[in-house]
């Protein structure tokens, strides 16, 4: 038996438990892992410094969250919140006189000893629908309340919740903010600046500034939908920690793009994490589950609520991804679900065009990878994206024990494992070894990652 220490809590690994142990693997026996993982390292050296040096700085807890200091009220908004409380409060968007200035309800878990605030956010596009449904699933009966998994009366620090963000993007189901700009490119926002920059400076300055961590739930663009998983700075200690905490298989590393929240927020030293899951104008159930399921892991890693969180059979760990796009148009027909390991040259999808019914177009994977976005909509023109690929050069038996019968990736956040898992969890990095070789990856700066999502 040994120890892992972690500034936050300690995690004892045992030995592997025997294979015909039911509770443990998939619900497919044959797919039950039967050895220890190993560690594989494909990250670029630097940056895999970087990320391990990150691991291993040693944070205090603050002041404010000892015991000894006591448990005040919470104030937002000019109201306060008392210690063992639950309390939704109205927060505009903007400040105006006359005029929409967007109510947004933001319910304030207010425990009844100190420790951490961490804000949980939907709908930063509004039409993006997995994170409102989650966040509300939060706050239901089942999860929420006395003797539930979230319970202010044993509850430690601060939980602050706001199902829509973008309130008029929602109910017009539309990404963008009424002056139709992306709200998250443009944080910290300005107050004197156009729409969306006078909305993001209140959000910034009256929410995010004030908390501790941030949980952003998002999806895919129109037209496409994502794999669950988690997008962080891994290099970035706070959210480093935060993005291992929510029990995910896919962490892809990246800065964020500028303006986006998590970018700005870590440049303040708020821990801040991107949940990707499902696409825009629909609602994935196991995208849904993930993040719920994702919430509670990072809550009991905080030791803000009681309880182990669980963990993954393996992490895979990408600086870097590849886009499968069409070189034609016409009606596309998807062959490969998303969340598929799909082999070089292996055909993904095909393209059809009525008016020239006798031709049909193959799209073949430039390479071996796990497809964590896939297009939905069938109309393509040249040049347009279908798949988002992670490239995969080790850790390939282990990916392959965790798939189905159709070769898509089983998460464990959707299959019925235990709470919690004593297995030691494999980091499998996706960039590269060769670093010589990493033309089309891209940097920690997340240009490819950009174009369509976060």
């Amino acid at each position: 038996m040994s120890l892992i220490w972690h500034p936050l809590f300690v995690v004892t690994l045992t030995d592997p438990v025997e294979a015909n142990d039911p509770t443990v693997g998939a619900r497919r026996p044959s797919k039950r892992r039967r050895s220890p993982l190993k560690v594989v390292n494909q990250i670029p050296k630097r940056r895999r410094k970087e990320i391990e040096d990150s691991g291993q700085e040693e944070t205090s807890s603050p002041e404010k969250w000892s015991r000894r200091a006591g448990q005040g009220k919470h104030i937002i908004e000019r109201r306060g919140v008392k210690p063992g409380e639950v309390r939704t409060i109205p927060f505009n968007l903007i400040d105006s006189e006359i005029g929409e200035s967007w109510s947004v309800p933001i319910t304030v878990v207010h425990g009844v000893r100190p420790g951490p605030t961490v804000t949980l956010l939907g709908a930063v596009h509004g039409n993006e629908l997995v994170g409102p449904q989650a966040l509300t699933f939060l706050q239901s009966n089942q999860i929420l309340g006395e003797g539930k998994a979230i319970d202010v009366n044993s509850m430690s620090g601060t939980l602050r919740i706001v199902p829509i963000v973008n309130l008029p993007g929602y109910r017009n189901s539309t990404r963008y903010t009424p002056d139709g700009r992306d709200l998250n490119r443009f944080f910290p926002g300005k107050p004197e600046g156009n729409t969306t920059q006078r909305i993001a400076h209140r959000i910034w300055n009256k929410i995010i500034k004030t908390t501790d961590y941030v949980i952003d739930l998002h999806s895919a663009a129109s037209g496409r939908t994502n794999l669950p998983h988690i997008r962080a700075n891994l290099a970035h200690p706070k959210s480093g920690m935060l993005a291992r905490s929510f029990g995910t298989e896919v962490l892809l590393d990246g800065l964020g793009p500028r303006g986006s929240l998590r970018r700005i927020s870590n440049e303040f030293e708020i821990g801040c994490v991107t949940f990707e899951g499902g696409g825009a104008n629909s609602i994935d159930s196991d995208a849904v589950q993930i993040a719920t399921y994702g919430i509670l892991n990072a809550l009991r890693s905080l030791r803000m609520i009681p309880g182990y969180p669980s963990s993954p059979r393996f992490r895979l760990l990408a600086s870097g991804s590849v886009w499968i796009r069409s070189d034609h148009g016409g009606l596309l027909d998807v062959l490969a679900p998303v969340g598929s390991l799909i082999e070089s040259d292996e055909v993904v999808a095909t393209v059809t065009d009525p008016e020239h019914a006798r031709e049909s177009v193959e799209i073949r994977s430039p390479s071996r990878g796990l497809l964590i976005g896939m297009a939905t909509h069938p109309f393509v023109t040249a040049g347009t994206p279908i798949g988002h690929l992670l490239p995969l050069k080790r850790g390939l038996s282990t990916i392959r024990s965790r798939l189905d019968e159709d070769d898509v990736l089983m998460l464990s956040g959707i299959l019925e494992d235990p709470i919690w898992r004593e297995d030691e969890t494999e980091d499998i990095d996706l960039q590269p070894s060769d670093e010589s070789s990493q033309a089309g990856w891209a940097s920690v700066d997340d240009s490819a990652l950009e174009e369509e999502d976060d």
